[in-house]
Parts: C-alpha cells; structure tokens; sequence
C-alpha cells in the first residue's frame, strides 16, 4: 500500500538503489523493465554540458526547459528517451595505471602532479574515476621486460613484486587517495615468465607449458596478496592481455579451450582455496571480434562459468580494415545476459605529437563508448591513464596516445579531446546508474542515456556531423530543443 502512494519517479529512485551495483554482488543485471508509466518531466529544466571543436570543453550552457510537444514531424529532428525500460547496470569508468603512467608521473613537477590526480579522480573538479586497471608481471608500457619470480621457481618462493615499488604501487596510492580512498583495481598477465613458456621467450607469444598450470594459476592469488599487503585492495582480474596476438611485446595464446580448460580445472579452484571467491575474474580480454566465440566456449561450459563474472573486451579489430564491430557485444548480451560486458582496453595508436589537437582523438571515444554502452557494456577502463612526450615509456616503441600526456621536459601536462570526451560519461554517470533507452531520429547524432540511483537522468549526444544540428531532446510527449554544435559531444541532465 505505501508503494502505491509514492510518485513514480521515487518508485524509479527506490527500484535502482535496489540493484545491487555489479561490483558488489558479481552478478550482471539484464534489465528490469518497469511498468511503462509515464517519467513526469513537465516543467523541469535541463542541465546542458557541450565540448565542441571550436572551443567548448566540459562548458555548461543555459538551463533548458521541458515543455508540451506531443507528436514530432518526422521533419523535426529528435532524440527519444524512455527512463521507464531499464538495462544493464552501470559499474564505472578508468583506466589503466601502468608502469609507463607512474614514471611519467613522477617525472613531473608536484604541481603537475596534483592538477593530474585532480583532473582525473576528483568528482567535482575532475572525471571522477572509480575504477582502474594495472598490470602483472612486465607489459609493452613498461620500461623493461620483468617477473616477480626467480628462474624455475616452480613454487613460486621468490615471489616478490620489488620491481613495482618503485613507481607503480606508489602512483596507485596515490591516486586511491585522489579518488576519496577507495579505487577498485583489476590486474592483467601479459605474459607469464619466460620458463613457462615453450617459445621460452616473455615477448613473441608463445604458449603456457602444461606442466606449469598449477604454478601460473598460483601466481594470481599471490599478486593480489602482495599487493593488498601494501594497502592495496584488487578487486578482480583478467586471464590473458590478448590471448590471441602474437606480440613483438609480452604476450601469451590462448585458445578459447585452453583458456576454459585453465580457468576451471587451475585458476578458479586455486582462486576459491585462496578465499579468494569476491575476486571477479574476467576472461576473453581482447577484441570484439572473435567475443562472441569466445564467450559461447568459456560460457557453455558450466564448471568455467561458474567462475566467470564478465567478459573483456577491447577496440582494436579494425587493425587490418573496416569497422569497429559494436554489434558482436549485442551477440553476447542476448545470448548470456547474465555475465557482464565490460571494456578493459583500448587507445589511439601510432603517437605523433603533431595531433594532439586532432578531433578524431575524442571522437573515437565517444563514438564506441555510445555504441559499447548501448550494446550491454557495463563499464569502461582506457589504456595508459598518462604517457610522456614520446607516447612512452615503452620497452618495444610500441608508442601511442593517452588522452593525457605530461611533457617531462617542460613540466606541464597536455590534454587532448578525448579526455574531455570520456568526462562526458564518468563525471555524471553514477555508479548503479541503470541504461535507459536513447532513440536518435537522424543518423550524426549519436546517443545513450542512464538513470542514476539519485533519480537524475543522463542524456549523452554526440553530433558527427560537420553541420549545426537543431534537435529535441523528448520525453513522454514533452520536450527541450537543443542545438548540438558541429563535431561536438553533448550531456543532458534533469
């Protein structure tokens, strides 16, 4: 009876508060339609935030307010947005604080230093990063090839994570303190040591030797342990950094049976005898288009899914031509709408200094951030949070953008668009947040939406046109109009 009582929208607040966040229960939530009632928005004003390629970025402009429109003419360009039909559960936004991010950053001046942190992990000031990535063992952004462990230390008693002290553990301190001391970090392999190996080499692929299974799957729970020694809490990880790409960096195969085949008799039993069952363990990590093979193999087979609390992926399988494939995480999502999609990588690639002004930068965010969310996505964490000068440090010269890069020699920090273009989803997406539904009627605009457990709604809408686009942003037969600027990013909040 009380519920009957309360307006809508309180019942919405109420409804998505209830849901556990993923991060919390380890389950992914498929949706929860509710009963279709109108969202009352008549009369309310719209904050209204814009970076454009002219000069905008992250600038607010002038309050907005609903009123009667009714039915558009399909020559009044619009942008439909249903708060009452809920999906996936939001978990957050980061990146990853690599061995390459923390001796940039300590290059820095402390100035430098703190206007970093800020931008990046402060809620009002910054982007409000709430998650973060890191990796184990030495990876391509690392300023050499390292492991924990001694030379056929089969037991794993030399285990000692020395090499990270240095600069990287350090920098994830530090920014756990920036975001308000709490940072959920997930942690990666790109390559076990050498001697486990049958090509006996970190770099160049290369596979995991049977008869050292059991060592490797005991290599994760000590990481994490060390690592939570230090004050650190991991909150998951990933199998393999690309189990499919021979590298001319750290790198290991897997195919879709072995990675099974490990996680279900070595890893997922060594991770639950190690208490370690909270840990989330995301498997595939790599790119989109071979996900839907993979999470079929992993995810058929119940003693490996049993173990599996989502799938990672990554943007890179345009490398040899078309199409970024945003459709194949719709492919996983219906079939396994249980286990939750979530992004654990992805950059601009080939640095040139000369383009840090360059639009695409940001636009490349935007653009799979919007499709990847609309497709199921729960979460997303960029590459290298910070890179230098050089697109580095980087053992291989395997150098390419960040959205930050500090300059060592001058001391300041450089930001391209594409930092502004993720702040458009992290500063106002709350964690919890349920994706709504987000309908463009012209094909430049671009869009998604979430309702936030505060009860605010978050409308993104990116224009990748090269023309001015008047449009309505509508709800229920009320609506604001909009003037989405050329080549520009757009969030709605009311």
């Amino acid at each position: 009876m009380i519920k009957q009582l309360m307006p809508l929208a309180v019942l919405l607040v109420l409804a998505a508060c209830a849901n556990k966040s993923s991060t919390d229960d380890g389950k992914a939530d498929a949706g929860n339609k509710t009963d279709g009632k109108a969202f009352p928005v008549a009369g309310k004003t719209v904050k209204l935030v814009t970076t454009d390629s002219a000069t905008a970025r992250l600038t607010p402009g002038a309050s907005l307010t609903f009123k009667e429109m009714g039915q558009p003419f399909e020559t009044q360009i619009c942008v439909f947005v249903d708060p009452s039909k809920t999906f996936q559960t939001y978990v957050g936004i980061g990146a990853a604080l690599t061995d390459a991010s923390a001796e940039t950053f300590y290059k820095l001046p402390k100035t430098a230093q703190q206007e970093f942190l800020q931008a990046h992990f402060d809620k009002e000031k910054g982007l409000g990063y709430n998650i973060a990535r890191t990796n184990i063992n030495s990876c391509d952004f690392s300023s050499s090839s390292y492991t924990y462990v001694q030379d056929n230390d089969k037991e794993l008693k030399t285990f000692d994570i020395t090499p990270d002290k240095k600069a990287k553990i350090p920098f994830i301190k530090e920014a756990i303190g920036a975001a308000g001391g709490k940072l959920p970090l997930f942690a990666s392999p790109w390559s076990p040591p050498a001697w486990m190996k049958d090509n006996k080499n970190m770099l160049q692929g290369g596979k995991l030797l049977p008869e050292f299974y059991d060592s490797w799957a005991n290599y994760y729970p000590k990481f994490i342990n060390a690592y939570e020694k230090e004050g650190i809490p991991v909150w998951g990880i990933t199998i393999q950094n690309e189990p499919m790409a021979k590298q001319r960096w750290e790198s290991c195969i897997y195919t879709a049976e072995e990675e099974r085949d490990f996680l279900k008799n070595h890893l997922g039993p060594v991770m639950h005898k190690a208490g370690m069952k909270d840990k989330k363990i995301i498997v595939w990590d790599h790119n989109r288009d071979l996900i839907y093979q993979r999470a079929q193999t992993y995810l058929d087979d119940p003693e490996a899914a049993k173990y599996i609390w989502g799938i990672g992926f990554h943007w890179y399988e345009d490398w040899s031509g078309g199409q970024p494939m945003y459709d194949n995480l719709r492919r996983v999502h219906e079939a396994y709408p249980d286990k939750n999609i979530f992004f654990t990588e992805g950059c601009a690639e080939s640095f040139n200094a000369s383009r840090y002004n360059a639009w695409v930068l940001g636009e490349e965010y935007g653009r799979s951030m919007i499709n990847d969310f609309n497709n199921g996505m729960v979460g997303f964490t960029d590459w290298n949070i910070l890179l230098d000068e050089t697109g580095g440090p980087n053992h291989v010269q395997n150098f390419c953008f960040a959205p930050v890069h500090g300059d060592t020699k001058t001391g300041k920090l450089i930001y391209t668009n594409a930092y502004y273009y993720i702040g458009h989803f992290s500063k106002y997406i709350q964690p919890g947040a349920k994706r709504i539904i987000a309908s463009p009627t012209r094909s430049q605009l671009l869009s998604t939406a979430f309702l936030n457990p505060d009860g605010t709604v978050v409308t993104i809408v990116m224009n990748q046109s090269n023309n001015e686009t008047p449009y309505f942003l509508w709800v229920n037969g009320q609506a604001v109009e909009v003037v989405a600027k050329p080549r520009s990013i757009a969030t709605l909040i009311f």
